[in-house]
């Protein structure tokens, strides 16, 4: 079953082209486990093969994310926490990764929205705590826009340069993460500083 499912991921992303990548990237950034490494990677080298143009890919997948996580954003602001507290199960927001991410967003602010779309675990969800907390819809469109154009370049380029290599996919993915999740640390090290500076 999973087998199938990358496979109509992969098809997708081939015979649908630039809708495909946007539809895609939006559900990713909604609540459906659709990863987005299967989505932007094949993309990414069909750009290095002269099939799709680079930019067009990181900006569908930018406005898909946006369009996704916007959809989480109004749910969560309409339906409230009450609602994510008893059903949030059943479409993959357990009560700990709810308060989990909660925490996470609270602390850092609406920084966090940029940071959390490049955490993996963490980037489906960060819309909800800014729905919750109803966060300014300028300032959440700017980082979630600011935050996926990132994470699109960053996979499109792996598969632009690595992309027809699955040895080398699998033995730089780690590094890929580390590095990304190492920037995101800087990045909110940098705000915290910033605004006990302040």
């Amino acid at each position: 079953m999973l087998h199938d499912f990358i496979d109509w991921i992969l098809a997708t992303v081939h015979d649908w082209g630039y809708t495909g990548i946007f539809i895609l990237m939006a559900l990713e950034s909604t609540v459906l486990p659709v990863p987005s490494e299967l989505v932007l990677i094949p993309a990414g080298y069909l750009a290095h093969q002269g099939q799709m143009n680079f930019g067009l890919i990181v900006l569908a997948s930018t406005v898909g994310s946006l369009v996704g996580a916007s959809f989480n954003y109004v749910v969560s602001m309409w339906l409230g926490r009450p609602f994510l507290e008893r059903w949030g199960r059943y479409f993959f927001v357990r009560p700990e990764l709810l308060h989990k991410t909660d925490a996470f967003f609270l602390k850092h602010g609406a920084v966090s929205t940029f940071t959390g779309r490049l955490i993996p675990g963490i980037r489906h969800l960060i819309s909800i705590p800014a729905g919750l907390t109803r966060m300014n819809l300028g300032a959440f469109a700017f980082y979630t826009s600011l935050g996926a154009g990132l994470w699109s370049l960053i996979l499109t380029l792996f598969g632009y340069f690595l992309g027809g290599n699955e040895a080398l996919i699998r033995e730089y993915q780690h590094h890929i993460t580390v590095g990304v999740i190492l920037f995101v640390a800087l990045i909110i090290g940098g705000y915290v500083w910033w605004q006990r500076r302040g």
